[in-house]
């Protein structure tokens, strides 16, 4: 004869870091408190936005493309603009467009550090009794 035995655990709490949905996670210029991030793109950015895009469910290649644009990068754009709508960030077409022509490298790093925090794992906290 087998006996089962039921073990109740209390429930996990979630602990969730609280920021402003609305806004950036980090600042266009916050380098310094990610200096990984900042030395990838630095010395290799071809390869620091490929990585981004591969992490960001994009095709590794698309950012090759802004070599082919004119005036304002428009794969920088358009991912700049997708991930503001997919997080539900404030911000307006023409300032992306005026950050994507004179800043690509800081406005790939933000969007590096934006997918790491939003896509990090959530952590699950047991309550001890």
């Amino acid at each position: 004869m087998t006996t089962t035995i039921v073990i109740q655990q209390p429930p996990p709490t979630q602990v969730v870091e609280v920021m402003n949905p609305r806004e950036w996670s980090t600042g266009l210029f916050d380098c310094l408190g990610d200096l990984k991030t900042c030395c990838f793109a630095y010395w290799c950015f071809p390869c620091f936005a490929c990585k981004t895009s591969k992490d960001y469910g994009e095709h590794l290649c698309l950012p090759l493309l802004d070599y082919f644009g004119w005036c304002v990068p428009p794969i920088t754009l358009a991912m700049r603009v997708s991930m503001r709508h997919r997080y539900g960030i404030d911000g307006s077409l023409p300032n992306d467009c005026v950050l994507s022509s004179f800043c690509p490298v800081c406005i790939w790093c933000q969007m590096a550090r934006e997918i790491e925090k939003r896509n990090a794992p959530v952590m699950i906290a047991a309550k001890t009794a």
